[in-house]
């Protein structure tokens, strides 16, 4: 099979259950870089089976592990993708023909992600439309050094695709409590980093925007069942990051655990 001549990367921590799809849908890729923090649930052996290159570094935060994944592409376009991201048939097609004419005048391109949440696609509540940056010309692109929610910053025009990428982000509840509680600790660590100031008001009151924005002008009621417990869980991550905050401006880093 020919292959196209770009670099995948993709980085992870204990992934065994999803990540076999993501390396076999990426199989027309001729480089696929996978760069591990440490997993001990068979990862390492998905990895090993379906990519071109697997590596091991220590987790330095989202931002920090992607430009490391990116300094091993040998390809002149890269594609970013996560272990619980899938990409389709037709999105597949879209990026291939894209790298081969050279990105018509493009530097980078978004994909549109269409994501499940314990069992259900999300079409409201903020989660869609949802383009990312994933692909890229390696020296025109390079990863934000945030902890968490890192970007793709580009120096350049960015084409959209119209081929979904399906993003199965919380099979179940106890990956929404584990996710919330990295997710809020990081981005507390982030939001330091900045000079931002917390306090209990804050905290509470970022948390009920969060849920308002989420569930009445993002429409999450239209999500049903699970576009409640959805902004339910973004006004607890909001919550809980600007408790840390506050708590680790204050120099207590055991509450952050």
């Amino acid at each position: 099979m020919d292959r196209c001549a770009v670099s995948v990367i993709v980085i992870t921590l204990n992934e065994a259950e999803r990540l076999g799809a993501t390396l076999q849908a990426l199989q027309w890729a001729q480089e696929i870089i996978v760069v591990d923090s440490g997993s001990t649930d068979g990862t390492l052996d998905i990895a090993r089976q379906w990519a071109t290159r697997v590596e091991h570094r220590d987790w330095s935060g989202f931002g920090a592990q992607k430009n490391h994944a990116l300094s091993l592409a040998s390809f002149p376009w890269v594609l970013s993708i996560d272990a619980d991201e899938r990409v389709t048939p037709e999105l597949a097609e879209e990026i291939q023909a894209f790298v081969q004419r050279d990105g018509g005048g493009y530097v980078a391109a978004n994909l549109p992600r269409l994501s499940r949440y314990c069992g259900r696609e999300i079409h409201h509540s903020g989660w869609w439309p949802d383009p990312v940056c994933r692909v890229f010309k390696r020296g025109l692109g390079r990863f934000s050094d945030d902890l968490v929610h890192e970007k793709i910053i580009c120096d350049g025009p960015v084409w959209n695709f119209q081929g979904l990428l399906m993003h199965d982000s919380f099979q179940n509840l106890d990956q929404v409590l584990h996710k919330l509680n990295q997710y809020s600790r990081e981005g507390a660590l982030n939001l330091q980093r900045k000079g931002k100031k917390s306090s209990l008001r804050k905290a509470i009151g970022h948390g009920l925007w969060a849920f308002f924005r989420t569930y009445v002008l993002q429409r999450g009621f239209l999500d049903g069942r699970e576009g409640f417990i959805l902004a339910v869980s973004n006004a607890e991550g909001t919550y809980y990051r600007y408790l840390k905050l506050m708590y680790l401006n204050e120099r207590k880093p055991a509450a952050l655990t």
